[in-house]
């Protein structure tokens, strides 16, 4: 629950909790790891840093309802930045790290930023390429101060702004505090650009009132105290981990701890042993790779006992949901959570209460695992334009296959074309400088999501696939790809899978293996290769696959199942411009790029 009962704005937010909770010196807020250990960060520090930034804003003439833009990985001045940003009253426009130096450009002069926060020279080397093309931005801040090039002359270093502020505050003593105070909850609090699978970026306007109301609402369904840690590391700049993470970890109380990369939430985990861990399922099917390739690597006793621990487990949560638990079973669960299951448990630092999963689909398969070995996975769902949780599974009222049901505060509603609509507080002003699409997305107050989906008789949501990604065979079946593409991404062998048939005779699919579990399995048959392009060319290698989509889509409708498949030799990723920042897979990008391929399983 949320330690201040109402607060409207993220600076009333700020203010209760650096001027009235943490005013033990010693009290929490954050930790990093700099170097190799972590360091707590009170929440004293935490306003002595925000408030010499915020200051140093003041006296670059930043005011309220200025555009000030920020381009960081995850980092306590994140934190310091949005904080000073909001607090006098101007805009955080966040962006992702990882975007190129064109979007960028984009992006600032779309947005009107006054000025851009970069982390290190990667991100400054992007600056210098399109310096000339910006129209607006007059300042520049860098984090990393060992990156600072001086011959940039409107380049400053973080502490060289809080100088620039701890003279400011002399001459304006309570300045911020009264800035702070004058912030409305319908002020604009932020811009976030999405980029969507097609198009151009759109600026997504939140107000403090969207946030907050999203915020309260989450605490009013999730079980969450002042003795929570949360591990970040997804971006900060995407609205989930902003909002579920950082916000409402802040508005609780807890402390919000930083990974140091997503190379090393595993190492991370165990160091910091958190409680909520916000999350993709990208982060879980890695988990659950390396458990099962570890498991497959054990002589066959351990196998066994591993297995029948996970049927156990199974059972043992299925009879409790049901209320038919019987002391056998009660015995049987306790000797598997001894042999198996604590110790998978301990490897996300033993300490965990449950994950929170957005972003994507989560598989039922690996909710139903991770739920056997006793870590739940609660999946919500939501969007950038709604703030973005418009439902959730609750700790004790949760159903795998499902995202919940919708917040106390947002009402939904099934179109009669099936797509999901929703209305709220939550739901943004609208799109920055972009009416028509604004008018296009919000109808008479219903933001009109995109997804479609249907509702169960319990309340919950169960999302189909997105309105535009609906296939239509050339025989006139209606086919939703993302439920067929999750069945086979169970398979050890499948990395990515990207199903094609729009328009077409039958399904066919892209499929990315998992070139690891393929190798290992090759070298164990002792089939001989010298690349992957190589090995990926062998008939024992295409028979595999040829197996596994036999395996995985039994069930299916004979039009749903895949006919033909090609094998890639490399994966899809973000700087190919196969993936948006939030890793989904970008279709027209990909069948445009792989169209002969495409054409050539059609043809053959």
């Amino acid at each position: 629950m949320s330690i201040l009962k109402e607060f409207k704005t993220i600076p009333e937010l700020y203010n209760y909790l650096t001027n009235d909770y943490g005013k033990d010196p010693s009290k929490v807020v954050m930790r990093h790891k700099p170097e190799k250990e972590y360091v707590n960060i009170s929440y004293q520090e935490m306003k002595r840093q925000t408030e010499l930034f915020a200051y140093g804003l003041l006296s670059l003439q930043v005011k309220k309802g200025d555009n000030v833009a920020i381009i960081s990985e995850n980092r306590p001045e994140w934190i310091y930045s949005d904080m000073a940003i909001l607090g006098i009253g101007a805009v955080n426009v966040p962006l992702y790290p990882s975007l190129t130096a064109d979007t960028v450009e984009y992006t600032l002069n779309n947005s009107e930023s006054v000025g851009l926060i970069l982390s290190n020279k990667y991100q400054l080397k992007k600056y210098v390429a399109i310096r000339e093309q910006l129209k607006t931005v007059k300042f520049v801040i860098i984090l990393n101060e060992k990156d600072y090039d001086p011959s940039i002359k409107e380049l400053h270093k973080f502490s060289e702004i809080q100088k620039l502020g701890e003279e400011y505050s002399k001459i304006h003593p309570g300045e911020f505090a009264r800035l702070s105070k004058q912030v409305s909850e319908n002020d604009l609090c932020t811009i976030i650009y999405t980029s969507g699978t097609t198009g151009v970026p759109k600026g997504v306007m939140l107000s403090h009132k969207n946030i907050v109301s999203n915020v309260n609402s989450c605490l009013g369904i999730l079980p969450i105290s002042n003795t929570d840690e949360f591990l970040s590391y997804l971006p900060l700049c995407h609205i989930f981990e902003r909002m579920a993470g950082y916000y409402t970890g802040f508005a609780t109380g807890g402390i919000f701890s930083f990974a140091q990369s997503i190379e090393t939430v595993a190492q991370n985990l165990i160091e910091i042993k958190p409680t909520i861990v916000t999350s993709v399922p990208r982060l879980f099917e890695r988990i659950y790779s390396k458990v099962i390739k570890n498991v497959e690597s054990q002589p066959p006793g351990k196998q066994k006992i591993f297995n029948w621990a996970i049927g156990t487990g199974k059972k043992y949560m299925a009879a409790k949901k049901a209320g038919k638990m019987n002391p056998v079973l009660a015995v049987q669960h306790m000797i598997a959570d001894a042999l198996v299951c604590k110790k998978i448990r301990e490897k996300t630092g033993g300490r965990l209460r449950f994950f929170v999963s957005g972003g994507a689909a989560l598989p039922k398969e690996l909710g139903e695992f991770f739920e056997a070995i006793g870590i739940i996975i609660i999946e919500g769902y939501g969007m950038t334009e709604s703030s973005p949780v418009i439902a959730c599974n609750r700790p004790d009222d949760y159903r795998f296959g499902s995202v919940g049901k919708p917040l106390p505060s947002v009402e939904v509603k099934i179109a009669d074309d099936g797509e999901i609509l929703a209305k709220g507080d939550n739901v943004m002003i609208g799109y920055y400088k972009m009416p028509e699409d604004t008018a296009e997305t919000i109808k008479n107050g219903w933001l009109h999501t995109g997804d479609v989906g249907h509702m169960t008789k319990d309340g919950n949501i169960v999302i189909t696939d997105r309105k535009k990604h609906l296939f239509k065979t050339s025989a006139g079946k209606y086919i939703a790809p993302t439920p067929i593409e999750n069945l086979f991404l169970a398979s050890k062998f499948i990395d990515q899978f990207v199903l094609i048939g729009d328009r077409r005779m039958f399904l066919s699919a892209l499929i990315v293996p998992d070139y690891e579990a393929l190798k290992e399995w090759a070298d164990n048959g002792n089939i001989n290769y010298d690349t992957v392009q190589d090995l990926l060319k062998k008939q024992e290698v295409v028979d595999l696959f040829d197996k596994e989509l036999t395996k995985f889509q039994k069930a299916l409708a004979s039009f749903e199942k895949v006919r033909k498949f090609a094998l890639l030799d490399k994966a899809f990723t973000l700087e190919s411009g196969e993936m948006t920042p939030s890793l989904k897979i970008k279709r027209k990008v990909i069948e445009e790029r792989y169209k002969e391929l495409i054409e050539e399983m059609y043809n053959s």
